[in-house]
């Protein structure tokens, strides 16, 4: 049986002059305002969040933008980033549509909103199309 999970919309990345590369992420923010990103498999730690917390701020000029994150596995964070990453959504995230498998998304939210609400609109998708309409409301 075939397992495999084929998104409604193929993730296609911009090109590679319009793309900025980053350590767990590469971002490209559309004229829109919309920050996509395209999410790597390195293991989130204190220090790369806060390098990526940096680049994005670099990317949106320190302005709050709704995010449209294509998820990846990728190991869980300890407790300590698990932390720091919920503190900083606020600081740089209007709201954050995530595009993934199914469950993906469910888990991780899971781990990093286990006992509290996240800080920011936070919704799941498998369509990106429908995760775009959506962020719209917080241009």
């Amino acid at each position: 049986m075939n397992r495999a999970f084929h998104m409604k919309s193929k993730i296609q990345k911009p090109s590679s002059e319009n793309l900025i590369i980053g350590e767990i992420a590469d971002y490209y923010l559309d004229k829109e305002g919309i920050l996509y990103s395209y999410s790597k498999k390195p293991k989130r730690t204190v220090q790369n969040i806060s390098q990526n917390v940096a680049l994005v701020k670099k990317i949106t000029n320190n302005k709050q933008v709704p995010l449209l994150i294509y998820l990846c596995n990728s190991p869980v964070p300890d407790k300590e980033a698990r932390k720091f990453s919920t503190q900083q959504l606020p600081e740089i995230y209007k709201a954050m549509a995530m595009v993934s498998n199914p469950g993906l998304s469910q888990l991780i939210m899971n781990i990093l909103f286990k006992f509290k609400t996240p800080p920011i609109p936070i919704k799941s998708f498998s369509d990106d199309k429908k995760a775009k309409a959506w962020l719209k409301q917080f241009l």
